[in-house]
């Protein structure tokens, strides 16, 4: 890894810590950079946007490529961030604050429940798990730690949505697109929008077989002591065990959760 850090000639010609500190300074403008595009950036806008010349963007991209850092996307040729982010972060997220004092309260819902629990925060506009418990009766479901969903199509992402101010919701939906999932998925702007409304009245956003057929959420969102959400929890059921009344009792037992994790979060965050 050393090596590949030391892409310029000053630097592989110095040992010194400043040109070291120099060095990682211009991978991590660069992976910034990229970071800061949530629908990917060509190179040709990534050398605009940094100020380094056109062969040592070339050179920095092709090392965080090469370390899992930074994808190329087949599509379209643009650079995303990379998988081996998530497995760093998830590194960080076992022992955050926020998944050591949510962690009761999904054992909680989980046992009063029998169903999967989920806790996700923002990526990049995106939701990613970073805690997951299931119950004896099995969901198959594509979700894992360190998975990344959409916001548009899930309960924990439109639960998230919900609780941002309006003039940075604006901001994040004006960046989304709003893929098809399911017949279900929302894929209007103003539609998705009255749903927003609807989820912030109530407390908790639903999922209604918009990500994945024949199988329905109820999430809500987690606020730090600012008001500001910052992630959210989720139970997903099977639509064939999820009648009106235990929907009801299931938002029930999700938004005093997220209540309660949140009371607990602003004492530290």
């Amino acid at each position: 890894m050393a090596g590949k850090l030391a892409l310029d000639g000053d630097a592989a010609r110095g040992g010194s810590q400043v040109q070291g500190a120099a060095a990682f300074s211009k991978f991590m403008t660069v992976l910034q950079t990229i970071a800061d595009a949530p629908r990917g950036i060509d190179i040709a806008q990534l050398i605009k946007d940094t100020p380094y010349p056109r062969g040592t963007v070339y050179r920095l991209v092709a090392a965080l490529v090469a370390e899992g850092l930074v994808i190329q996307w087949r599509d379209d040729g643009t650079y995303r961030l990379g998988p081996r982010l998530i497995q760093l972060a998830y590194k960080t997220w076992e022992n955050s604050d926020l998944r050591t004092i949510a962690r009761d309260s999904l054992i909680s819902l989980r046992d009063a429940t029998d169903e999967v629990v989920h806790l996700a925060v923002p990526s990049s506009n995106k939701m990613v798990y970073i805690d997951k418990i299931e119950g004896s009766n099995r969901v198959q479901m594509k979700t894992s730690i360190g998975g990344q969903v959409e916001l548009h199509s899930t309960s924990v992402g439109k639960a998230w949505l919900s609780g941002l101010t309006e003039d940075r919701l604006n901001q994040v939906l004006s960046e989304l697109t709003l893929k098809r999932h399911t017949e279900n998925t929302f894929t209007e702007p103003d539609l998705l929008r009255k749903e927003l409304i609807k989820s912030r009245s109530q407390g908790y956003a639903e999922d209604n077989e918009e990500n994945e057929p024949d199988i329905r959420c109820v999430g809500s969102p987690i606020f730090n002591r600012s008001g500001e959400p910052i992630g959210a929890i989720s139970i997903s059921v099977p639509v064939y065990r999820l009648d009106a009344r235990r929907h009801a009792h299931i938002a029930g037992l999700v938004v005093r959760a997220a209540k309660d994790i949140s009371t607990q979060l602003s004492t530290i965050v």
